[in-house]
């Protein structure tokens, strides 16, 4: 059976707590391990934060879409913003890559999406915003299909 939620919120950096829990909530029914489900409040963490910080950049008024769908033990989480988007996919996926060194920024966002779910897909542009879907199969449901 497919379940999803959708939210949006403004783009401020007191809602990223708001998001990581809302979305950690919704997977909670498929009963996630620990570690599981501190990827997912992770992963969600960094997206979000990565949308307030570098997508909503001096724009007032910007806001963050979640949507999540469930399906065959399996999540499927967008994240998406329309804020100036990014020049160079490649070059911001890299390791330790980041435009923000001021704010101490590790640059290791994308690389921890990456590592924490099973697919991460980011389309984005200069002033087109960004979107990053990202795909995660749960262990619980790993085992229960083989």
């Amino acid at each position: 059976m497919k379940n999803e939620m959708h939210i949006q919120f403004s783009a401020l950096s007191q809602n990223e707590s708001f998001a990581r829990v809302t979305v950690a909530s919704f997977i909670a029914q498929l009963d996630p391990t620990l570690d599981e489900l501190t990827e997912i409040k992770t992963v969600v963490s960094e997206a979000v934060t990565n949308a307030i910080i570098h997508g909503y950049e001096n724009i007032p008024d910007g806001m963050v879409y979640i949507s999540v769908t469930i399906e065959d033990g399996a999540c499927e989480i967008t994240i998406r913003d329309e804020g100036v988007g990014i020049s160079d996919i490649n070059e911001a996926r890299q390791p330790l890559f980041t435009t923000k060194p001021e704010l101490e920024r590790s640059g290791m966002g994308f690389t921890i999406m990456e590592n924490f779910m099973d697919e991460v897909e980011v389309e984005s542009g200069p002033r087109e915003g960004t979107t990053i879907r990202m795909k995660k199969q749960f262990a619980k449901s790993k085992a229960l299909c083989n």
